[in-house]
């Protein structure tokens, strides 16, 4: 077999496997999703999404206080991560190019690998106890340091794909530089920096293990910052693993009322940054 010919092979089994591991992906997708609206589904009604809790051992309830924390816990995340993760990926992507700047990218790529139980331990040492109670700010302080590291590397990353050409227009033409990257560079990589939000941002709206250790949970409505709040993860892993089936149905419920959220900021998010570009 010629040359050419083994080329033409091998392209044609590469693309062979990689779309193979695309239709996995989707099948796998659509599974989760199907099953997830098939059992939560049945569940979901207006009194569902409206009420509180009931007490254990009655019917019925809802899931108003975890919606409400997780958007207040998600929200905090943001105010929280977002600032501090864009301007550190700007710092890496325009002047990390010394030894400092590869200490932050070991840094910001090893806090990622961090198992998310392990910075509940520390921001339960760091602010739990220092406040001498649970609540929504030690929450979303702790679903912030899982934030910083996506949103450092992908802003990074996103960065890095703008030409560099752009840049020395902007200081050709007397714009000082911090005006280049921000009225210049930053747009130019914004749908990247989005995505890298929301990734961001859909894996902190489901983790469960920070927040039992920092926002608990609270069978009632916001309370304050300093207070125990609710959320759709943790009301999640405590009906999923009771002995009622009602709570187990309310479970299912729960976690397709999370999808639903993460999917519907995601769409509202890329329409609005669609707009503006």
């Amino acid at each position: 077999m010629s040359t050419y010919a083994t080329r033409k092979a091998t392209n044609w089994i590469m693309l062979g496997l990689c779309g193979l591991c695309a239709i996995t992906a989707t099948v796998a997708l659509i599974a989760i999703l199907s099953y997830t609206i098939a059992k939560g589904a049945p569940a979901i009604n207006l009194q569902f999404l409206t009420s509180l809790p009931q007490p254990v051992g009655e019917t019925g309830g809802g899931i108003s206080n975890a919606i409400l924390g997780t958007l207040l816990l998600v929200g905090l995340a943001c105010v929280i991560g977002i600032p501090v993760g864009l301007l550190a990926g700007i710092y890496l992507s325009e002047f990390g190019g010394h030894r400092f700047g590869s200490v932050v990218r070991f840094t910001a790529d090893v806090l990622f690998g961090v198992p998310s139980i392990v910075i509940g331990m520390f921001v339960y040492a760091l602010v739990v106890i220092r406040m001498g109670s649970f609540s929504a700010l030690s929450g979303g302080i702790a679903l912030a340091f899982i934030m910083m590291p996506i949103i450092a590397r992908t802003a990074e990353e996103s960065l890095r794909l703008v030409p560099t050409t752009i840049r020395e227009a902007g200081l050709a033409l007397g714009i000082p530089l911090w005006r280049t990257i921000l009225s210049i560079v930053l747009p130019g990589a914004l749908t990247g920096v989005v995505t890298g939000i929301m990734l961001g941002m859909a894996r902190v709206a489901g983790e469960t293990a920070p927040l039992l250790f920092t926002a608990f949970g609270n069978r009632l409505g916001f309370q304050g910052l300093d207070n125990p709040v609710a959320a759709l993860p943790l009301q999640i892993y405590r009906y999923a693993i009771s002995p009622y089936s009602d709570w187990q149905s309310q479970a299912w419920g729960a976690a397709l009322v999370l999808i639903a959220l993460v999917l519907i900021t995601s769409v509202v998010v890329r329409i609005l940054t669609r707009k503006r570009r």
